[in-house]
């Protein structure tokens, strides 16, 4: 059945619902948010963020901030403000912020999936899209399937968490990463009112103790947030897919003011980076003007935010043997297959030290030793199967 567009927060929507999960999928850019987790509660978990201009009928800079929200695809990922081979992508390509058309929302046995596509023309390629909800599971499979796009690109997954009022509410965790590095570039300009708290291009082993521009004050703890109100800054772990034995790599927030946690699952060997975004007032251009609090858990495999030019040439990362782009192959499919949920807590649950995988089940293990189960299959990031 083909399906339905409705109206959400002023954009035009599908959705895809079960008993447990509504997730609304914006028809400009496929952005999915709102999202709700427990739906039969009188207090549904939303973690994703809504950029608050929805509605205010202003102009943009750039079309992937016309809906901007919750998660996104991005192909290629980045600003793309270089040519790269005559290409000009818009800022995170296409995919982010073209209308895509609805194809099938379909049931099957205890699968639910909205599929969407959308055709390419910057760089000539089709892209279908899976949302699908399991029964019983508090978690979205997202599967995207590129055709054609022949040649290199970055690529990534943009989830954008909203950010609670109380400051360090949010706490984050990875799987082990092989180094975290700062971005290399200005991410946030002063002469266009933006101001940024992290060092440049420095390398850093834990989140809690990343450097700073500031002298008086040479490290800051990133691992958890809202932090740093006034500034916007960039940073970005890379994984070794060799250490990771098969398992998926995580990244858990866990909000210890409404006590749940929300958890993201993909495959290292795919998506070697994980992009950190953290946007706490600091930015004070057009549209921003200084009213946004959100963080932005990306993962995929390019070179921070710069976009398909730099991520596809010589680099810092690139030169330390790490991947920052993949070669799509003519006449062949490239699949990426992520997993996004979110489960409830008890409260002082804390910080998720690990996650334990058995079959089609997560066990989420917090630092205090607390534990909390989800019922999700794992595999999925590895071979896109429900």
């Amino acid at each position: 059945m083909k399906p339905p567009v409705i109206e959400s927060h002023a954009q035009k929507a599908w959705v895809v619902s079960n008993e447990q999960i509504t997730v609304n999928v914006t028809v400009a850019g496929a952005h999915m948010a709102p999202v709700a987790f427990d739906c039969g509660t009188q207090s549904p978990i939303s973690p994703y963020y809504i950029s608050p201009w929805q509605g205010a009928g202003l102009s943009m800079p750039c079309p992937v901030l016309v809906p901007l929200r919750g998660d996104f695809f991005c192909m290629p990922f980045g600003g793309n403000a270089t040519r790269y081979h005559g290409e000009c992508h818009p800022p995170h390509g296409e995919v982010a912020g073209s209308d895509w058309t609805g194809v099938d929302i379909s049931k099957n046995a205890a699968v639910t999936t909205l599929t969407i596509m959308l055709e390419t023309h910057a760089r000539p390629g089709n892209v279908t899209r899976q949302f699908s909800l399991v029964d019983d599971h508090p978690a979205i499979y997202l599967r995207s399937v590129v055709e054609g796009f022949t040649g290199r690109t970055s690529f990534g997954h943009h989830a954008t968490l909203a950010a609670p009022d109380k400051d360090r509410a949010l706490l984050i965790s990875t799987s082990p990463f092989q180094f975290g590095h700062t971005c290399p570039h200005p991410f946030s300009r002063p002469e266009t009112g933006e101001y940024q708290a992290l060092a440049l291009d420095q390398d850093f082993e834990n989140l809690a103790e990343v450097p700073t521009l500031f002298k008086h004050a040479p490290f800051t703890d990133c691992s958890s947030y809202p932090a740093r109100k006034g500034y916007a800054d960039l940073l970005s772990l890379f994984e070794n897919p060799a250490v990771s034995c098969g398992k998926p790599s995580w990244s858990v927030v866990v909000n210890t003011e409404d006590n749940w946690l929300w958890f993201c699952l993909k495959d290292p060997r795919v998506m070697p980076a994980r992009v950190i975004w953290m946007e706490n007032h600091g930015r004070h251009g057009h549209p921003w003007n200084g009213r946004n609090c959100c963080i932005g858990i990306e993962d995929g495999c390019m070179y921070f935010d710069a976009g398909v030019a730099e991520s596809c040439e010589d680099n810092v990362i690139s030169r330390r043997g790490m991947p920052t782009c993949c070669e799509i192959q003519a006449d062949s499919s490239f699949a990426i297959n992520t997993i996004q949920g979110a489960i409830r807590v008890p409260q002082g649950f804390g910080r998720v030290a690990d996650i334990n995988f058995c079959k089609d089940q997560l066990t989420f293990i917090a630092v205090n030793g607390q534990q909390v189960t989800a019922t999700v299959r794992h595999a999925f990031v590895h071979d896109g199967q429900l």
